[in-house]
């Protein structure tokens, strides 16, 4: 089998694959990136582009005085009554380095915007990046190339390769069918994601209901988790999953925010503009990526509205659990339906139709201006039927049957005119299991004896740590990417170097 040779092999072009690369190539080592994909970003680019940090330039700007050890004890009260489960040694590695981590990618051409605050952070600490999250994976591939670092994409690794009881090096397939083999003088990486879009993981940790929910980013389909458990390696806090949530469908025309280009004078110019401008002029900015990227606040749901399917039938009860009955419903799809009692409701604060912590809110008129694919409005309901595309008769009878027997203590659906939101879907968001490792990001059998030459990073080598609130996973990309780059290079023999 055709066979290439370098220092350290990554697995993964997401964040984590992203900084481990770079880290191995800025020591001095030979580094090939492997990536399934068509380009180097994973689930970094599809995320809102949040990272949560202490002792930043932003923090000291706005005269907040933090400290690692009280985000450590914040990190606590996020996790809640899963905080036993933490690995607390992991966590003390991520609150460490979140300022080292926002100054690196700062350097390297990442722009920031806040810091803005999550309770229960006690400062605010959240940095979103500008203009978009497609500026991490930019940026970061620059630099890898500048370093050398060989950067291959539609390339799937899918197994690893051993000699004795030590992992040299991958097995993958091009996009065009050729199996090559990429061995490691020092070590592989596992940067290859989480499992969302794995059916059998999520079977197998949470529930055969929660194995058909579909993910975000549907290539997250554990490759990592799956070989490494091959060698002995187990996953730590599988269950612990952020889903099933709706989201409304993606838009079926290009967002502008989405759209922009990272480039560094632009971001730079978003910053200013983010910092000095009033906030109803940028307003408009923040709807398009509210509008596009999030789902539909529960208040709608306590407040009356209902959920039906692609039949115009109410499938569910909406103050239960209604994430995951919609999975259930043809093409896994369903429409958000209320009428002008609750759409003057959802019109101003407080009663937002959805939201980015620290960022804006957004009200209905938002979603008539920025979502017209997913807005419906009709002074009956057969109009409103005809424009969500469900059969007229069925979602009449649906609102009869409603507002006689189903509403319990929820007022009726009776003042038009009427509204719907939707296709709306269920989504895995990500999932928190992840290969159990050392400090050093070694990955580890059950017994914790060391897999010699594997190592991972990012949500593959999660290792038990629990990252609820907003910015803590990409935080834990970088930061874990550039320890695993790190050290797989430091496992180059001397004389090899």
């Amino acid at each position: 089998m055709p066979t290439d040779v370098f220092d350290v092999v990554v697995v993964g072009g997401g964040g984590a694959g992203l900084a481990a690369a770079s880290e191995a190539a800025r020591l001095g080592r030979s580094v090939v990136l492997l990536e399934k994909n068509p380009e180097p970003g994973g689930s970094t680019s599809w995320s809102v582009g949040s990272i949560t940090a202490t002792n930043t330039p932003h923090q000291k700007r706005a005269g907040i005085q933090d400290t690692p050890q009280e985000h450590f004890e914040d990190l606590g009260r996020f996790a809640g009554s899963l905080a036993p489960r933490d690995n607390l040694a992991l966590r003390r590695i991520l609150v460490e380095h979140t300022n080292e981590i926002v100054d690196w990618l700062m350097a390297h051409g990442v722009v920031f915007v806040g810091p803005v605050p999550e309770p229960p952070h006690r400062y605010d600490r959240m940095h979103n990046v500008v203009p978009n999250s497609r500026s991490f994976a930019y940026h970061l591939a620059r630099h890898c190339r500048s370093l050398g670092v060989d950067i291959r994409v539609h390339t799937h690794v899918s197994r690893l390769v051993t000699e004795g009881k030590r992992v040299i090096g991958v097995e993958a397939r091009h996009a065009g069918g050729a199996v090559r083999q990429f061995h490691a003088r020092g070590g592989v990486v596992l940067a290859s994601g989480d499992y969302s879009g794995d059916r059998t993981l999520k079977t197998e940790f949470v529930s055969a209901d929660l194995g058909e929910v579909d993910a975000v980013n549907a290539t997250n389909t554990g490759d990592g988790h799956h070989m490494a458990r091959e060698l002995g390696a187990v996953v730590l806090n599988g269950d612990v999953i952020s889903g099933p949530i709706m989201r409304f469908i993606p838009p079926t025309r290009a967002n502008l925010l989405r759209e922009l280009p990272p480039w560094r004078p632009l971001a730079c110019l978003m910053a200013w503009c983010y910092e000095h401008l009033p906030p109803w002029l940028l307003r408009p900015f923040l709807m398009s990526f509210l509008t596009t990227a999030l789902g539909a606040s529960p208040n709608l749901f306590k407040h009356g509205a209902i959920l039906v399917n692609g039949s115009g039938e109410r499938y569910t009860d909406e103050l239960g659990n209604p994430n995951l009955d919609t999975a259930k419903q043809p093409g896994r799809m369903a429409w958000i339906v209320f009428d002008d009692e609750i759409a003057q409701r959802f019109s101003a604060w407080p009663n937002y139709v959805s939201t980015a912590p620290g960022v804006a809110y957004a009200y209905l008129a938002d979603y008539r201006r920025n979502r017209s694919d997913i807005y419906h409005q009709s002074g009956t309901l057969l109009g409103l039927a005809r424009s969500m595309g469900v059969p007229e008769e069925s979602l009449a009878r649906t609102l009869e049957d409603y507002n006689a027997t189903g509403r319990q203590a929820r007022a009726a659906l009776a003042t038009p005119p009427f509204y719907a939101l939707g296709p709306v879907k269920s989504y895995v968001i990500f999932t928190d299991g992840g290969l159990k490792v050392s400090e050093r990001l070694e990955v580890l059998r059950g017994d914790g004896s060391v897999i010699e030459g594997l190592y991972a990073a990012g949500a593959t080598g999660q290792g038990g740590l629990l990252l609820e609130g907003h910015g803590h996973h990409l935080g834990w990309a970088f930061i874990s990417g550039r320890i695993a780059g790190r050290n797989a290079a430091f496992d180059v023999p001397p004389r090899a170097k």
